[in-house]
């Protein structure tokens, strides 16, 4: 059984870290002894989140889909730090309001959405690697969706996106296990962040959601956290490669 701080020593980034599960996960790994780059395009959120964490925090403007920012940042926290284990590609976004099906998919939104939700991933890994390695290992969480794994009436892009990560994951899981460096996927189901603000304050799409999930609500922030918590710790040590689905039980019907 592990016992005080679970990310003793620890140095992470997570990007769209300023709110939502983000936030969450960065409360939870400053809580476990890390330090953790808030990295968000939301500099208000961000700046408010790095003062309530302290100097164990600090905020910098990260654009996922960016791969010079992306170095950049990585280059400062080697710098500082002296060590990067944990890698949390968490930023993502919904697409076109209402996230239209196959037939009403435009080219641009689609482009739109792979470029954070499955380019961003990627960047965010690939980065990561060569920074990992000179501390002998480390993990990346890549924060899909259960529609990465199932489908649904809407969200064509999104779907497709997220199964993206997913996958990518696995490969990279493969190709980085020489180094130590652990990758998987965690698959929130139906979760009230920011970003579903505007699905869930219709009535109707909330109780005909919280009735799709054997556990009776809609999941929260920590609820994914504590999961990506784990992923990054050393108790999961022996684990890459898989998808860790949260979400009360929905994809189990």
């Amino acid at each position: 059984m592990t016992t005080g701080p679970r990310l003793a020593g620890k140095t992470g980034i997570v990007t769209g870290g300023a709110s939502g599960i983000g936030e969450a996960c960065c409360k939870l790994f400053v809580e476990h002894g890390a330090k953790v780059v808030i990295g968000d395009i939301d500099e208000a959120k961000g700046r408010a989140l790095e003062k309530e964490l302290g100097g164990s925090a600090i905020f910098r403007r990260l654009d996922a889909t960016s791969e010079a920012n992306w170095k950049q940042v990585v280059d400062e926290v080697m710098s500082s730090w002296g060590r990067l284990d944990i890698v949390v590609n968490n930023a993502g976004m919904s697409g076109a309001k209402g996230r239209p099906p196959v037939e009403d998919t435009l080219v641009e939104n689609w482009d739109a959405v792979f470029a954070v939700n499955s380019t961003g991933v990627m960047l965010g890994t690939k980065t990561a690697i060569p920074a990992m390695r000179k501390n002998g290992g480390g993990s990346v969480v890549n924060i899909s969706s259960i529609f990465g794994i199932v489908g649904s009436p809407a969200g064509a892009a999104y779907h497709a996106s997220k199964g993206a990560a997913r996958t990518f994951s696995k490969a990279a899981a493969v190709q980085c296990a020489k180094y130590n460096i652990r990758v998987n996927s965690v698959h929130p189901g139906f979760t009230d962040t920011p970003m579903t603000l505007d699905i869930h304050s219709d009535p109707d799409i909330h109780r005909k959601r919280v009735e799709m999930t054997p556990l009776g609500r809609l999941g929260k922030p920590n609820d994914i956290a504590y999961g990506v918590l784990y992923l990054a710790s050393d108790e999961s040590a022996w684990v890459t490669g898989t998808e860790l689905v949260i979400d009360g039980g929905e994809i189990a019907w």
